[in-house]
């Protein structure tokens, strides 16, 4: 505490002096008149109790020997109703039991022998009000904690309760980017579907392969538990691998890739690289994109456009490859006469190890036999339906297509009453009829033997 840090303090501090002794109280305020205090005195306890209860007092000097209430029983009264307040005690050789009592009852900051030392009188006082000033200030300290404290937690807790909200608010927003994006990502699927059901239209029906390739590369991915991306891209790929062919002639788009000459030959090879060049500016079609560059690559490093060889082709790329193969010999896209399916599974067996990928090759040979000869009945929760026995509720576990290769319903569509009634219209204006794979709606009571 600094000097006139101090002197504030002692200028600041009002002094009490009992003693029924006019001459003593004479005496103190003789060696009390240059300090710096305001004075008060009174002539026993019954006037210093008023003047208590009339003024703030700081510091309190008693004589322990008075008649009435002794100095001992003011002091304990004093420390119970003002303890704030100094308390000293002046007593005799004698008043040995007052003191005590005085120190027990009162709990005195020090008591002063008669005859005092004056310089020791001043300084007692000097400290018992220093004394009482680091008290305040310890008191205000922890007064001062504890508001900063409960302002802390307080603060803490709408800190926590921000924080919480802001936390979970942006949590939401994620949810709703990740469900946003997977939808994105859906409807890129469902977008190049229905475009590859365009690109059939400069195809002839009968050489049409795209629907069944997706079909093929969907059943391989979930049979074999693929993850999204990789199916995605798949599927993709599956949709527009024969992007490239769109700048062909009808001719060129009818003749069996065996029976090409030269010219038109280099223009085949080159269909794969058209194709991923057109899709390159579309993000999320690049992996995809990737796989049609690379799905007329061979095993043996014999194929095109790169000259790839082993797994240096990419996994979806070789998958690709054997899809496509398996659906266009059947389909007369690769050899002048069209094979059948047992045909083509012998071509592609026979072929192992140079044109596709042994272990692949293998599995996908497995696969086409085990499903034959429907992929999606290998399922047993699938049923392939007409469309005047589909319920609301059921939901499409196949792409529906029209007969001109025309994308109608994309798989995972829920069916509607609406939807359904739209369906058989379609029908009958087109004088068609439609089969539709589907999962039954929940509760439904349609069974196996209602399956066409």
């Amino acid at each position: 505490m600094t000097q006139q840090h101090e002197q504030h303090e002692q200028l600041s501090a009002t002094l009490l002096l009992v003693d029924d002794e006019e001459n003593i109280l004479k005496s103190l305020c003789r060696q009390l008149r240059h300090e710096p205090y305001e004075i008060l005195i009174a002539n026993g306890a019954e006037q210093a109790l008023q003047l208590l209860n009339q003024k703030s007092v700081d510091l309190l000097i008693s004589d322990a020997r008075m008649p009435g209430m002794d100095g001992a029983t003011l002091l304990t009264e004093v420390q119970q109703r003002w303890p704030e307040c100094v308390r000293i005690l002046l007593t005799g050789q004698a008043d040995l039991s007052t003191t005590i009592k005085a120190i027990n009852q009162g709990r005195i900051y020090r008591y002063i022998s008669k005859p005092w030392d004056d310089e020791e009188l001043r300084l007692t006082i000097r400290q018992a009000l220093a004394f009482q000033h680091s008290e305040r200030e310890r008191e205000r300290l922890e007064q001062l904690t504890k508001e900063q404290n409960q302002r802390l937690q307080e603060l803490n807790t709408t800190l926590e309760l921000r924080v919480r909200a802001r936390t979970e608010e942006l949590q939401q927003t994620a949810d709703m980017l990740d469900l946003a994006y997977a939808e994105l990502k859906r409807s890129y699927v469902t977008a190049t579907e229905v475009f590859s059901g365009l690109v059939a239209q400069r195809i002839p029906r009968d050489k049409q392969a795209n629907s069944q390739v997706i079909a093929l590369l969907r059943a391989y991915c979930e049979h074999h538990g693929y993850d999204e991306n990789m199916s995605r891209d798949l599927a993709m790929a599956a949709a527009l691998y024969n992007l490239g062919k769109l700048t062909w002639n009808d001719n060129l788009l009818r003749s069996p890739a065996d029976l090409l000459y030269k010219t038109e030959r280099e223009r085949y090879r080159q269909y794969p690289v058209l194709g991923e060049s057109l899709l390159m500016s579309l993000e999320p079609l690049q992996d995809a994109a990737r796989l049609i560059r690379h799905h007329q690559e061979r095993w043996d490093g014999g194929g095109f456009p790169d000259r790839l060889k082993g797994e240096t082709i990419p996994l979806g790329a070789r998958l690709l490859k054997l899809a496509v193969d398996f659906v266009e010999l059947q389909c007369g896209l690769v050899l002048e006469r069209r094979l059948s399916r047992d045909e083509a599974l012998l071509l592609i067996q026979k072929y192992s190890g140079k044109l596709y990928d042994p272990q692949l090759c293998e599995r996908f040979v497995v696969l086409c036999t085990e499903l034959a000869p429907d992929l999606a009945l290998a399922d047993p929760s699938i049923l392939a339906v007409d469309t005047r026995r589909l319920e609301p509720g059921m939901l499409l576990a196949r792409n529906l297509n029209a007969e001109n290769g025309t994308l109608l319903l994309n798989e995972g569509k829920q069916l509607s009453r609406a939807l359904i009634d739209k369906l058989i219209a379609f029908e009958q204006s087109e004088g068609a009829r439609y089969t539709l794979f589907v999962r039954p709606a929940p509760q439904t009571s349609i069974t196996s033997q209602d399956a066409v």
